[in-house]
């Protein structure tokens, strides 16, 4: 019981410290929105030291930091991976995101590094079965995915069907918490009206995950600075908001981040935070 009580003290301080910045936390990049859970955890393994200001060795600066650096087409090979971890570690982006039949390989490229392991589950459609979106979240973690970005089940959230889309998450969710990793859900806001982005939200908040994340960047639409700033407002400031999708320079990014986004989704990460503007193609 004491021993509860002073991890949750330690957490209540490190997160006013903290809040309203996002600096990182030792040398895996860490947030507000990315949960008290990461800290408790690091505590329970032995931690006893954090930095409440991020070193420019564990996050990039500028846009970097925000960056989640995408590779997720059907034909990337690994030597496209390579590079993909080659340019994330120069940069010093959060994260890259590939597909889970490459996540050992980055997560070697990347070991000892601030740049975590992002993959997808349930990915790029949400109409797998929850049980499966969980074991592929597992079998990722296993691999040495530090997040996992899923999709919901759109259809069964069309219909009505809250609960089956909270256990689908939950599912997840669990999956992730349990081994010390970050769950996003996205919701393919481009399928989505307004009261069924709210509700989506709202769902995976109570259903545990971490952050809330716009597109798949595979659906009829990308990120809208519309679409953000209504998920920042309805999760507030206990998750983080990806936006994904469609963001191909600097400015997008900027635009996004003011509307609330704590995360971006991008192919063009490099171009981004050299100032330079992408083509219409890509995550």
């Amino acid at each position: 019981m004491q021993r509860e009580k002073l991890i949750n003290q330690l957490t209540d301080e490190i997160f006013k410290r903290l809040y309203p910045g996002q600096e990182g936390v030792a040398c895996r990049t860490l947030s507000i929105e990315e949960s008290a859970d990461q800290f408790k955890l690091l505590i329970s393994c032995g931690a006893e030291r954090f930095g409440t200001r991020a070193g420019e060795s564990c996050r990039g600066n500028g846009l970097a930091k925000y960056i989640d650096h995408t590779l997720l087409k059907p034909t990337a090979t690994s030597k496209d991976i390579e590079k993909l971890c080659g340019e994330a570690l120069e940069f010093g982006f959060a994260s890259v995101c590939v597909n889970p039949c490459y996540v050992s390989l980055a997560a070697r490229l990347l070991k000892g590094s601030c740049v975590a392991a992002c993959t997808v589950a349930g990915f790029p459609l949400g109409a797998s079965t929850g049980d499966v979106k969980s074991l592929e979240a597992r079998r990722a973690i296993f691999d040495g995915a530090g997040e996992i970005d899923m999709v919901i089940n759109i259809g069964a959230l069309k219909s009505g069907d809250d609960d089956l889309v909270f256990n689908d998450v939950r599912g997840v969710a669990q999956a992730c918490r349990e081994n010390g990793s970050l769950c996003k859900v996205i919701i393919e806001a481009a399928y989505l009206n307004d009261e069924e982005k709210v509700k989506a939200c709202v769902l995976a908040k109570e259903a545990g995950a971490h952050f809330v994340k716009t597109s798949t960047g595979f659906g009829p639409g990308g990120a809208t600075l519309e679409d953000v700033a209504l998920m920042r407002r309805t999760v507030g400031s206990g998750l983080g908001v990806k936006a994904a999708g469609g963001i191909k320079d600097a400015g997008d990014t900027e635009q996004m981040i003011k509307a609330g986004a704590s995360r971006i989704g991008a192919s063009a990460g490099v171009m981004i935070v050299q100032g330079e503007s992408a083509g219409s193609d890509g995550y």
